[in-house]
Formats: C-alpha cells, structure tokens, sequence
C-alpha cells in the first residue's frame, strides 16, 4: 500500500513526510494502523547521525500504538482490531538471551535492528523510486501504517486512549523497569533522576510507585521540574541556577542518594549522577549517549561499595509488562496525559526533534489518526 512515513534521507536534513511503499505483512508479522506515536530522544539521536553510519534512508519512530490491520500468517495473539502497543523488542524467545530470562537483550532483534530489518533480515519500505528504506528500531511507526514482527504489536486493554498508550512502548517501559527490574527500589530509598524529559519523568512516576522518600529531580528547565513535581519527586533542583547540584543532594539526603539514574546520555550528568550517591549506592544510566561518547568515574570510589549500571529497554521482558503498565494507566496511577507537552499531526516530526535538540518539553505526540487516537485536545499543542 502506498502511505504517508516520515523520512530521515541523512543526518542534517530536515525530516520530511514522503508517500511510500509499504509491503503486506509475511509470517510472523502484523500490519498495525498507527494511531499515535511518540517522539524520543532515541529518535533524534537517529536523526543526528549518532548512532554509527548507515542508519539511512530510514522511517523514524518506535514509540507508538495503534490497531490490528492485518495478520500474517501463524500469528495468533492478535487480530484485526485488538488495540496494540509496539515492542521494538520483538524478542526471538530462542537466542540465549531469551532462554536466560532477557529478552530485552534478545540476538536476533540486535542484529537485524542494527541493518534497520525485520526479523527476517528484509524491509516492508520503499520509496517511489524502489529506494530500501529502514525500519526506525524494527517499528517505523511515524507513518500512517507499521508492519511488525509478531512480538512488536502487544495488545492492551482498548480503553486506554491510544494518544496515550503510544508512550508505553518506550518511555513507560523503559523508566519503570529502570527502577523495578535494575534498581529494585524500595520503600523508604532515596532516588535522585537527572533529567526529567519522556523517560525521566516515568522514572520519578515508577519511584513514586515503588515508594521512594526523597524523590530528587534535576534538570535545567523550571517546566521540566514542574512536571517532575507532579509526578512525584519531591524535591526539584535547578541544575542552570546551582552551580553544585550534587552538593543540594547530599544535603537533601544527609549524604546522598540511594539510586541516582541519569536519563541523558551525557558524561558531565553520569559523573553527576555518581558523584550524588551514597556509599553502597548505585547510579543508573538510562539515558542513550551517542556512539564514541566514553564516561568516567573516580575509579578509588569503587571500594565506597558503589556501583554503575546500564539499562536497555527495561532490563525485562517489555512485551509481558506493557499490559500491566497500559492497566496502571488506566486506573489513574500513572498520569500518561501529565508528561505530553506536545501534541502535533505527523508533519510535526521535524518540529518535535527540533524542541529536543533545544530541551524544550518533555514529549511529542505525533497523532496520525485522530478518531482512532482519541481527543487529546487540552494536552498541549
């Protein structure tokens, strides 16, 4: 079918919304009429170029949700018209990885996402002129249509807007199963979180659920930190006014934090983020830093018992977690509309990578249907 994708030709020219031509659904694969999606920092790093060569020609987005158009064959866990959200792990559940309990780390997804390919090694994109395009993080859902492998559509409950349950794939996932799979916070710890844009603001959500006291946020823009303080830190420092951030968390704290979790991909903000913990305590990087970017640490400071941990996607299993998190939503624990700045249609990508490069607002919402994705009309513009 012919439809409307966002389009990122090369790093450093606008992306542009392009006719293209997307392949029915093969085996194992679901073609999902996009709702709404998401526009992550991921994305943005995609679009600098930051993620290594060869990620062109490519259709951005990976954060998204939408309904079951279609179904290849063998696929059973979803029809046409179950409401979904996309996994841009589908994991093989046969790799190592998977038979270890970590699908989110899943071999056969990391070495077809590198090339931009489905499962199969193959795209569903094309341009006009028959040019591959890439699949943006195996999904490709700043489009009007998305085809999947199986494991990238998840069904969650149809009474979740779609305008917000398109957050859920990325940054939901990612936040929460930074504090409840990698950190394990419990009630009482202390957490602080340098950055409060899409994902951080999940990661204070996720603290407050697990019962976190402080809940320190950090960042540059005093809107930011108005966000973080409605979904639950209970501190806010202004990184741009304070020249010693790591200094208000200790005092804040008596010595610092339990869990620190940086959610910027940034050298200076992991240095911060283990500079605020406490002995015993861990910083958690979260955020995606661009390819070649190295951090360090004062290496003596390992036998204070502090550790320094990554995450990917969660460290969990997203597909198995989405439809409880679509659930928490639903019944009001956690505010999906509070953390959208944005909303535009589908030729506002450009716009929306744009604010990111500026840190302004949290996160986008590109709606491409709006019957289907609801009315979010007093969630911004």
């Amino acid at each position: 079918m012919r439809i409307k994708a966002a389009v990122l030709y090369e790093p450093g020219r606008s992306v542009v919304v392009e006719d293209v031509d997307l392949d029915p659904p093969k085996a194992g694969e679901v073609l999902v009429r996009v709702a709404a999606a998401g526009v992550c920092h991921s994305d943005l790093r995609y679009a600098d170029g930051e993620l290594g060569p060869g990620k062109w020609p490519i259709v951005l987005g990976h954060e998204g949700a939408g309904v079951v158009e279609e179904v290849g064959e063998g696929v059973t866990h979803v029809s046409p018209g179950d409401h979904v959200a996309f996994c841009f792990v589908p994991a093989c559940r046969n790799c190592r990885y998977c038979r270890a309990g970590r699908p989110n780390l899943c071999e056969v997804v990391a070495e077809q996402g590198a090339k931009g390919m489905l499962l199969d090694g193959s795209s569903r994109l094309r341009l006009a002129d028959g040019t591959t395009l890439q699949h943006g993080l195996r999904t490709a859902c700043f489009a009007e249509y998305a085809v999947v492998a199986t494991g990238g559509a998840v069904p969650i409950t149809s009474e979740l807007p779609l305008w917000q349950a398109a957050l859920l794939g990325c940054g939901v996932v990612t936040g929460m199963g930074a504090v409840r799979n990698v950190a394990r916070v419990q009630p009482g710890d202390a957490v602080a979180v340098f950055g409060c844009g899409g994902v951080g603001l999940q990661v204070i959500a996720a603290a407050r659920l697990a019962g976190a006291d402080p809940i320190i946020a950090v960042d540059r823009v005093a809107e930011k930190l108005e966000l973080a303080r409605a979904q639950g830190a209970t501190d806010a420092v202004d990184a741009a006014a304070e020249d010693r951030p790591v200094r208000t968390i200790r005092r804040l704290t008596d010595g610092g934090v339990d869990f620190a979790f940086e959610v910027i991909g940034n050298p200076e903000t992991i240095r911060l983020a283990w500079g605020a913990i406490r002995p015993g305590g861990s910083a958690i990087v979260v955020g995606l830093a661009p390819v070649g970017v190295e951090a360090t640490v004062p290496a003596i400071e390992f036998l204070l018992d502090k550790s320094l941990r990554g995450t990917y996607y969660g460290s969990g299993d997203p597909a198995a977690e989405l439809p409880e998190l679509a659930e928490l939503a639903l019944s009001g624990s956690l505010d999906l509309a509070g953390v959208v700045t944005h909303l535009a249609g589908l030729d506002g990508a450009e716009a929306a990578l744009e604010r990111l490069r500026h840190g302004e607002g949290a996160r986008t919402v590109l709606v491409m249907d709006e019957q289907l994705a609801g009315s979010p009309r007093s969630a911004g513009s």
